[in-house]
């Protein structure tokens, strides 16, 4: 859940939870990946700390959990690995109950959905302290976050961008003054009506669209569309992997409408006040993630096939955050 209504988020929360508990948080497996220190936890920081790490189930978050619990065996940690709990709230009840000590997690939805604001800070760095200091009675502490911002965006095939010469939404809403025939798009129905989503972006950017511009579709069909040139432009998340498989064009939200959805670690309070340690290990790697890589790494699973861990594991060693 990147952004979402707090109505429907609570409504899923007895559903969410008790999932959780019905299936992630109560197995799990040892991660058992046999690195060594690299950059990341020379002198073992955590050795003899048994940590478990948790994500949701999609395939951003599954690399994410297992790019952290990496970071945490090559400190010393035993780990235990709990990835892939269903829902967004699911996971973040593990962290905030203490059944799981850490995961990457995103600022937007920490600050609209469980923490039931309505409007997103724009500055990416505020909203983040925003959210860290609202969650400091909870128990949940927030380390410094990624460039990682996986939001929504437009986006066009390389045709279009060539033939149109867009590159933000301004230029998108320039385009449709100019030639309204030009801009069609293809979006989700959710995204379609909500303040947040297209109605409120074209509020934002003095955009009006014909209705007979806007087909809503599933979200996996736009990308094809987009790539096809059935919409000139299309909505997609900024660090989904088919955008650089599909080579589609992104454009920057040079206004600054949509929320920011940066990847941060979530820690389970007592676990950073017992490791403290935590904080140096995954800074150097929390750095390192941008909308850039997070395609690249989504696409060798989405695109490609590859497994989740193995992906995490082999940008880990790349980068030389470890070795094997």
């Amino acid at each position: 859940m990147r952004a979402g209504g707090r109505t429907k988020a609570l409504a899923a929360l007895a559903v969410a939870v008790v999932a959780a508990g019905g299936c992630g948080l109560t197995s799990g497996s040892p991660m058992v990946d046999d690195v060594e220190p690299g950059t990341v936890g020379r002198g073992r920081p955590l050795d003899g700390a048994k940590l478990t790490v948790t994500s949701k189930e999609f395939t951003e978050q599954l690399i994410l959990g297992a790019v952290m619990g990496i970071a945490f065996q090559a400190a010393g940690a035993d780990v235990l690995d709990r990835t892939g709990i269903q829902g967004s709230i699911g996971a973040r009840e593990a962290v905030k109950g203490g059944d799981a000590d850490a995961m990457y997690e995103y600022t937007g939805t920490a600050w609209i959905t469980y923490q039931g604001n309505s409007k997103p800070i724009t500055d990416p760095h505020e909203q983040w302290e925003a959210v860290r200091d609202a969650d400091a009675k909870n128990g949940v502490s927030w380390l410094p976050p990624a460039a990682l911002n996986n939001t929504y965006a437009l986006a066009t095939n390389a045709a279009n961008a060539r033939k149109y010469g867009t590159k933000t939404l301004s230029d998108v809403a320039a385009l449709a003054r100019r030639n309204p025939k030009a801009v069609t798009v293809c979006v989700e129905g959710e995204f379609a009506n909500r303040a947040d989503g297209l109605p409120g972006m074209q509020k934002a950017y003095g955009m009006r669209l014909p209705a007979g511009n806007i087909t809503q579709m599933d979200t996996g069909i736009i990308y094809t569309q987009v790539k096809k040139g059935s919409c000139t432009f299309g909505e997609v998340f900024t660090t989904d992997g088919r955008i650089k498989a599909m080579r589609l064009g992104v454009m920057e939200d040079d206004r600054r409408f949509f929320p920011n959805y940066n990847a941060a670690p979530e820690i389970n309070a007592r676990t950073l006040k017992k490791h403290p340690e935590i904080a140096e290990v995954l800074a150097p790697v929390t750095k390192k993630l941008t909308n850039a890589v997070a395609r690249e790494l989504n696409a060798k699973v989405d695109v490609d096939g590859e497994d989740p861990h193995e992906v995490a594991k082999d940008w880990m060693v790349e980068q030389g955050f470890v070795k094997e």
